[in-house]
């Protein structure tokens, strides 16, 4: 409940329209406004916006080391494996398999965050609960006592500059 929904959604949304704005202004570009003056058809305009999508995800995939990812769902899609003499290029993979190879990518990623930022925070319980039952207090919750060491340790680190940067960092600008 640390800071609230509302704040984290906030955030994530306004860190989106940032990482995202190179996408997007390539997208108004060369589909939407293009389409919109009656210059591209819409099948034209569809297949163009598609196709920056497509570069967009799978630079990701490939900056987060995660290409497993498209392979699995490549060859649950085409309901064929594919040899490890032949090599899956981005213009075979459909968007059917490239979507949730993005999803599960952009999730390994996130828990990796995740993790990184809960191991420090698991250590301060750790230690303040072996402090607290080394004293004889078993009774009193280790939360009471940890919170405000994992409060000065997020200010002291800068941890909102640190998960920024790391969610920032987590995104290819190729």
């Amino acid at each position: 409940t640390i800071p609230p929904s509302q704040i984290l959604v906030g955030l994530a949304l306004f860190m989106t329209l940032l990482v995202m704005a190179p996408t997007w202004q390539k997208l108004n570009a060369d589909a939407i406004s293009p389409y919109l003056d009656g210059r591209l058809s819409q099948s034209d305009a569809l297949a163009a916006a598609s196709g920056h999508l497509r570069t967009f995800m799978f630079d990701q995939i490939e900056a987060a080391g995660n290409q497993e990812d498209v392979y699995m769902l490549y060859e649950y899609a085409a309901q064929r494996e594919v040899p490890e003499t032949e090599e899956l290029t981005r213009s075979r993979v459909p968007m059917t398999a490239l979507l949730p190879a993005f999803l599960l990518s952009e999730l390994k990623t996130a828990f990796i965050i995740g993790f990184r930022i809960y191991l420090p925070f698991l250590v301060i319980d750790l230690v303040i609960a072996t402090v607290l039952v080394s004293m004889g207090m078993m009774m009193l919750p280790p939360v009471l006592i940890s919170l405000p060491f994992k409060l000065l340790l997020f200010v002291l680190a800068d941890g909102w500059h640190l998960v920024a940067g790391a969610l920032m960092a987590s995104v290819s600008t190729a």
